[in-house]
């Protein structure tokens, strides 16, 4: 049997391989926390501060926070939009286990509306799990109460204190202050356009007529913010740091709450329109139109059933009449019809016409009928403003032609927007032979021009544009831009707004503004004067004129009686007119829709009570 040779064990080849193992596993550990090191450098030296700003945006919320809006008063400093506190029932829909049957238990038991809940509905898609949700926006003090007592049975319910805009006059001043109402997706669009949107981040509403509209950037303020310390699902934790807001500015306008109340009034039930503004600054006092809604209703959250039956009414409630309306100005403007021809050396103050009762084209058959059967006699200019005869007109401005016509007027505004500080105003209609061929793509015709010296045929003008009118006669050319707003709160300052003119109207002799004016002061004063027995024992002077505006054409043979007809074929009733008669402090427009009467039955009295209004709410506070 062989024995296995014994090896020599080689103790200086073992000690050189151990050697190189370890020196390979160093090698190998060194740069493994070479790589760390480099990582750890990467991280906590280059990329520190990129790192740290991602953390705290892990850690810490930025909150936007909305400014309370500025408030809005009236010329003697009363309050016509505030912020009200209220109470609002709110969920938190992650720290409700049963969402559906939490509802249903508080529509139960705070007899909330099936709108409440939609609108829940709606408002949780806007938002995330766990931010806040309306449910009830104005909570009554017995809702507060029934939900306070019974809270601890409503995880993730409960109730915040909010300011909302609120209107104490109500539909007396919605048309001039216009309204607040919830932002929606066109609001949204248009903010981004604007570069806006970032100031609305934390606001729920947003001026939307009137007013509140054209100037919502004052009056929103600007936005706040607040840091809090939020958890991984995005819940506030505490507050590390808070930028107040800016709340918006004040605004004080011309108007008179009081004056614009007693307009309201005096309207009644009657559609239409009144204007009260000083024609030497363009300071509106008081602007109504009727019918009017509630502005409380979108401010607070208008339902369905509410805003459709404004938007169905055969009424029209949403439309503005004082600013948007078109009608015809009727015998309204026969005092710058009157300015016109005598400027263009058309008649002269002592030209005077036969009225038998009619005008007639020559080589036509139509006859024109004036509103008086039997006639005037014979008449001048003076004399057909105080009488307001139809058939003087009629000749002059067939005389004059629709052209000079349409340019002499479109300078006292009539035709264009005034410039009011509202966004809801109407150019209304001054034709000219180009409207007409643009409009009908028909020619114009003498016929048409006979009744545009009467203000009807084409012509319509807003009330606004007549104040406007009336004031240039009155300043003799000098036309003023109407204007609400009469300061704004700059801090312990208010600064006035400015007063506009607009390019003014030059004749070529201004001794013919006082053959005008004379003529309107007598329309008062004079026995003859359509408006005197409605300023009869007045203790102020004064001037104006009436006008009967018709709504349909009658026929050749027809006779108009306002108790026989369907009311809204019914002439609409106008006045405009100034005081006192020698130095005028106000214009008052008066538009009354389908009345039972003309304008110096109807319109001079209601302009009679008001301008008596006007001047004893005047002596008052003169002699505080």
């Amino acid at each position: 049997m062989k024995h296995k040779r014994v090896t020599i064990r080689d103790h200086h080849a073992e000690a050189a391989l151990f050697a190189r193992r370890v020196f390979v596993s160093l090698i190998i550990v060194v740069a493994v926390f070479g790589v760390l090191l480099s990582n750890m450098y990467q991280l906590q030296v280059v990329e520190h501060q990129s790192l740290q700003t991602r953390s705290n945006d892990n850690r810490i919320k930025v909150v936007p926070l909305a400014p309370n809006r500025g408030l809005i008063y009236d010329r003697r400093g009363r309050l016509l939009a505030e912020n009200r506190p209220v109470l609002s029932l709110e969920v938190t829909p992650e720290k409700v286990a049963d969402l559906d049957q939490t509802l249903a238990r508080l529509q139960a038991i705070l007899q909330l509306t099936d709108d409440d809940i939609a609108q829940f509905h709606e408002n949780r898609r806007r938002e995330r799990r766990f931010n806040q949700v309306i449910l009830r926006d104005r909570l009554t003090e017995q809702q507060a109460a029934q939900f306070a007592a019974r809270q601890h049975e409503f995880p993730g319910v409960s109730i915040e204190a909010r300011l909302v805009r609120h209107y104490p006059y109500g539909e007396a001043i919605t048309h001039a202050l216009g309204y607040v109402a919830k932002i929606n997706s066109r609001d949204v669009a248009n903010l981004r356009e604007q570069e806006k949107s970032a100031n609305y981040a934390a606001t729920r509403v947003i001026g939307k007529l009137g007013i509140e509209r054209y100037y919502e950037e004052l009056l929103h303020g600007t936005i706040g913010f607040q840091q809090v310390e939020v958890d991984i699902h995005g819940r506030s934790i505490r507050t590390l740091s808070i930028d107040p807001p800016v709340p918006g500015q004040d605004l004080y306008l011309e108007l008179d709450v009081e004056l614009q109340q007693y307009a309201h009034d005096l309207l009644g039930n009657d559609r239409g329109s009144i204007i009260l503004m000083d024609p030497r600054d363009g300071a509106i006092r008081a602007m109504v139109s009727k019918p009017s809604y509630d502005p409380n209703w979108f401010a607070q959250g208008i339902s369905y059933a509410q805003y459709q039956s404004l938007l169905n009414s055969k009424h029209s409630p949403l439309l503005n009449r004082s600013t948007q309306g078109g009608y015809p100005p009727a015998s309204t403007v026969k005092a710058q019809i009157a300015i016109l021809g005598l400027d263009e050396g058309i008649i002269r103050p002592d030209t005077k016409i036969w009225d038998p009762g009619w005008f007639q084209i020559e080589g036509v058959d139509h006859r024109y009928r004036d509103w008086l059967a039997w006639g005037h006699g014979w008449v001048n200019v003076t004399d057909a403003i105080v009488e307001s005869c139809d058939t003087f007109y009629y000749d002059l401005a067939l005389k004059l032609g629709i052209d000079k016509i349409h340019d002499h007027m479109v300078q006292y505004g009539f035709g264009e927007r005034t410039g009011i500080d509202i966004s809801e105003e109407s150019a209304a209609v001054m034709p000219s032979r180009g409207w007409k061929r643009a409009r009908f793509n028909q020619p114009w015709y003498a016929g048409e021009t006979v009744s545009i010296g009467i203000g009807q045929s084409y012509w319509t003008t807003t009330p606004i544009q007549l104040a406007v009118g009336t004031a240039v006669v009155v300043n003799s050319g000098q036309r003023p831009v109407p204007r609400l707003l009469a300061a704004i709160q700059e801090g312990e300052v208010k600064l006035p707004a400015v007063v506009e003119n607009k390019e003014p109207v030059v004749l070529k002799n201004d001794k013919h503004w006082n053959v005008a004016k004379k003529a309107m002061d007598l329309t008062v004063s004079s026995i003859k004067g359509t408006a005197h027995n409605a300023f009869k024992g007045a203790n102020y002077t004064s001037g104006g004129k009436t006008g009967t505006a018709q709504v349909r054409s009658l026929g050749q043979e027809e006779e108009y009686n306002a108790e026989d007809i369907a009311e809204r074929y019914r002439d609409n009733a106008m006045y405009v007119g100034y005081a006192p008669a020698d130095n005028p402090e106000l214009v008052v427009i008066i538009a009354v829709e389908n009345a039972l009467g003309g304008g110096g039955s109807v319109a001079a009295p209601m302009a009679r009570k008001l301008l008596d209004f006007y001047f004893e709410q005047e002596q008052k506070y003169a002699q505080r």
